[in-house]
């Protein structure tokens, strides 16, 4: 029996579809995911992805890049295409862990990657990361503005209702980009090691890989843009938010 059990906190309504044509993957995920609290539906196609997720509305989709119809970043580039769907929070499996399936995969708005041979626990502890930013997402779209901000030369958070902006132009972030700027906004100076941003905002237990943060780090510093200096590296420790001059 797995390690992690229900988690009370979770919504009873997240949804995980997974999707991947090795039925072995498919069941040993199932299986997991059940085991921690979520509810969950296994496909094998891309084509059946697309039907399953316009039935579903899952909070997490757990999705191979190797599928043998429909590839797995034009499945993550459809779901980002529909008003109904484009929330649902993307978990890449790919057998290839070179920096162009992860580029690829962000740009067509994957959320976060896993690379096989992959750990279960880790899994189960990514989707639950993404099922509660998911949640936080969309319990901030009904918040009303209480007025606070944070606030970096250009740059402006709105914590309740989780916006950003860039001299004045809202910012589209994923919600793990948009947890991963506010932590550094709301600790201006206090340096974050990659075991700390792991736990902090994917809720990760530390002895996991943390390469997966300096990949988060760069793709938010491109998001930035302009402001991409706002996140400095602190060689030998981690990440802090600049000091402004």
């Amino acid at each position: 029996m797995p390690q992690w059990g229900y988690d009370p906190a979770m919504s009873a309504m997240d949804t995980v579809l997974v999707v991947d044509d090795e039925d072995d993957i498919c069941r040993l995920l199932t299986f997991n995911l059940e085991a921690a609290g979520f509810k969950v539906e296994a496909v094998g196609t891309g084509a059946d992805a697309l039907t399953a997720a316009a039935r579903l509305a899952p909070q997490v989709v757990v999705l191979d890049l190797m599928l043998p119809d429909v590839s797995g970043t034009e499945v993550c580039r459809r779901l980002r295409a529909s008003s109904e769907l484009s929330d649902a929070a993307v978990l890449m499996l790919t057998a290839r862990g070179d920096e162009y399936d992860r580029v690829l995969g962000f740009e067509v708005g994957a959320d976060d990657y896993v690379v096989k041979p992959f750990s279960v626990r880790e899994v189960v502890m990514r989707v639950r990361g993404l099922a509660t930013r998911a949640n936080e997402r969309r319990l901030a779209r009904g918040a009303r503005d209480e007025g606070r901000r944070l606030r970096w030369r250009g740059l402006e958070v709105d914590p309740s209702r989780h916006r950003a902006e860039l001299d004045g132009a809202e910012l589209t972030l994923r919600p793990l980009e948009y947890k991963l700027l506010s932590v550094f906004l709301e600790h201006p100076g206090r340096v974050f090691s990659r075991t700390e941003l792991l736990e902090e905002v994917w809720g990760i237990s530390p002895e996991t890989n943390t390469r997966t943060v300096d990949t988060h780090i760069r793709r938010l510093r491109e998001r930035l843009g302009t402001s991409s200096d706002a996140i400095e590296t602190v060689h030998g420790f981690g990440y802090r938010l600049r000091e402004e001059t």
